[in-house]
């Protein structure tokens, strides 16, 4: 069961009245205080050293502090949703994971979805990063400024490079600057197997399997030593 109880947001806009569409949107949802509300970063800084503030609607182009550089500043237990006009900052959202990004004007069921995703992410003590991987069935990555949708059913198997990672697609492949440890945990689990430091591979595109290397596509990876026995006890359960 998710926990409803009552949390406590925060609104940060230096525009009045979208300051007061969010507020009167969110009076219509259950569990939700709004401890106040800030037409800056200065401000809310001053309210977050004295409540314990869960969520923020926050508003990217903002005079002198950004939202996206108050993001940064402030612990990373407190959620934020972005609220802007721009839709170029989507990346940064994202960076920064974000909640949700509502593009303004912000409608009521919009903004409804995005606290239902607080509920259903953040306050289910149950769900973890690799069980959202398993409800869902695609992951987002930065590549060349832009974030990627990869469906996982499309993904061959992925290749790592120190501090950056190639994701095979069945058409393309993807880079981003990511660690392969980091990428394995979204990956659905009954989906993908790590079998060497620099490989993570699709069960279903498995071609064949020895001891010693698996093959997709006519490609064969090594099974290194340290996670053969894990690899070989997993194959061998299809």
């Amino acid at each position: 069961m998710l926990d409803r109880k009552n949390i406590s947001c925060l609104i940060i806009d230096d525009e009045a009245i979208a300051r007061e569409i969010i507020a009167t949107h969110l009076s219509k949802i259950n569990n939700i205080t709004i401890i106040a509300s800030c037409s800056n970063a200065m401000e809310a800084f001053n309210v977050i050293n004295s409540h314990n503030i869960e969520l923020i609607f926050l508003d990217i182009n903002m005079p002198e502090i950004s939202g996206i550089s108050f993001a940064k500043s402030i612990n990373k237990n407190v959620k934020i949703i972005f609220t802007t006009a721009y839709r170029d900052y989507a990346v940064d959202g994202f960076e920064l994971q974000a909640v949700d990004y509502l593009l303004k004007p912000i409608s009521f069921e919009r903004l409804l979805k995005a606290v239902n995703t607080y509920f259903e992410v953040y306050r289910n003590p149950k769900l973890n990063v690799s069980q959202q991987a398993e409800s869902t069935n695609f992951m987002f990555v930065r590549s060349e400024r832009r974030m990627i949708k990869i469906d996982f059913e499309a993904i061959v198997y992925i290749e790592s490079y120190s501090d950056y990672i190639k994701i095979h697609l069945a058409t393309e492949t993807v880079t981003t600057r990511e660690k392969i440890s980091a990428i394995e945990v979204k990956l659905p689990k009954h989906q993908f197997i790590r079998i060497h430091r620099s490989y993570i591979i699709a069960i279903p595109q498995i071609s064949s399997f020895t001891n010693e290397y698996i093959t997709i596509k006519d490609k064969a990876l090594p099974i290194s030593r340290s996670y053969k026995k894990d690899v070989l006890n997993i194959l061998e359960q299809y």
